[in-house]
């Protein structure tokens, strides 16, 4: 880094899918944030897929935006682009520190790398990916460790992870807590509510909210049970709707089979970005009783919106969490008498919607994008 000059950092971001999910609202806001710092503190060039080189382009003004080869939008090609065309273009930007925001990095960059390794579940949970995903995100775990000069992660609890299973070096990982979009994701209006409401179908009976990735991780099986359990003998059950993208967890249509003809499960697929906010604040709870998580951005999201949540204390939700969410575990008996007892509790629910709204407030992406900064900068020195 030249003295009195920021680095000249260039973020791969071909790696955010078209869906948006966990990695995307990563990506996007992190970029927003380091915008708002502007040039006189990071020097930032971006190389995204062809779809998306437009729309950053237009919200990372005093940036570089790099329109990657069409290819990588397909998987096997990024991959293999990221180690031969990903370095020659950080060679030809001048890059001084090259971030890869997603687990993968070249392993020969022709300059320093930083990359993010958003959570450990593929060594604690491995029961829960196929083989495939399990041996190539291990393994490029243990490639990121090796080869980038250093870690970015997104809770403590990833990074104790890290340290106790892979014998990562502690000096070499920095803690970057993810934000929420405090404009996206806020406490919505009656009108955001019922409009989500008559586009879902939904009666004022009302409704417990997932919204995530369909993973076995996610543990969508065991909150489907524990939701009919929980409301079976209600004589206006609230209906459970599971949100998000379909995943490849077989054993949720086994739990949907399970379900009584009376009680309504809606699965809606992807919502639109614009409804998020009448769909979580319009719930009675957001249940989300994960098997863990590298950090848990979907109770953060929910949080922001002022709705209730339910979750599991395992690995960095309660980093995320902390005393404004209800705990329970992930077993679906326990998972129904949890629910059943804060729907039952209106003066709870409306003390945790309060209190995760007031602890929402501490997360946003400029403090995220703030760490990074710091990491790059101390890479590049």
């Amino acid at each position: 880094m030249t003295a009195g000059r920021p680095p000249r950092v260039l973020v791969d971001a071909t790696s955010v899918p078209a869906d948006r999910g966990g990695v995307g609202r990563y990506v996007d806001g992190l970029l927003g944030a380091l915008a708002e710092i502007g040039p006189e503190r990071i020097d930032l060039a971006v190389v995204a897929q062809r779809s998306d080189a437009e729309r950053y382009s237009r919200m990372l003004t005093g940036a570089e935006v790099i329109a990657g080869p069409s290819a990588v939008a397909h998987r096997p090609a990024r991959l293999a682009w990221e180690q031969t065309g990903l370095p020659l273009l950080a060679q030809q930007v001048g890059a001084q520190v090259l971030h890869s925001p997603f687990y993968t990095c070249p392993l020969r960059a022709g300059c320093p790398v930083t990359v993010t390794v958003h959570d450990a579940t593929f060594f604690t949970e491995p029961e829960h990916y196929d083989n495939t995903k399990r041996t190539f995100f291990r393994s490029a775990i243990k490639t990121s460790l090796r080869r980038a000069a250093r870690v970015i992660v997104p809770s403590k609890a990833t990074r104790d992870e890290l340290i106790r299973l892979l014998d990562a070096d502690p000096t070499h990982i920095d803690v970057a807590y993810h934000g929420v979009d405090h404009t996206a994701f806020h406490a919505p209006t009656e009108e955001e509510k019922a409009r989500v409401r008559a586009r879902l179908g939904l009666t004022d009976a009302g409704y417990v909210a997932f919204l995530g990735a369909k993973e076995p991780r996610k543990n969508v099986p065991n909150l489907i049970r524990g939701w009919a359990r929980a409301v079976a003998d209600w004589p206006r059950p609230p209906a459970l709707v599971v949100a998000g993208g379909q995943g490849h967890d077989d054993d949720i249509d086994r739990a949907v089979a399970e379900v009584p003809s009376h009680l309504r499960l809606l699965r809606p697929g992807y919502l639109r970005y614009a409804d998020l906010p009448g769909f979580l604040g319009g719930a009675l709870v957001a249940c989300y009783p994960s098997f863990g998580e590298g950090f848990g951005l979907p109770i953060l999201e929910a949080m922001a919106c002022a709705t209730p949540v339910l979750t599991t204390p395992r690995l960095s939700l309660p980093e995320v969490g902390g005393d404004a969410v209800a705990y329970t575990t992930e077993d679906p008996d326990r998972i129904a008498e949890d629910l059943a007892d804060l729907l039952h509790d209106e003066p709870r629910r409306l003390t945790l919607a309060k209190a995760g709204f007031d602890r929402a407030k501490e997360f946003n992406w400029s403090t995220s994008a703030e760490a990074h900064v710091a990491t790059w900068n101390r890479v590049a020195a």
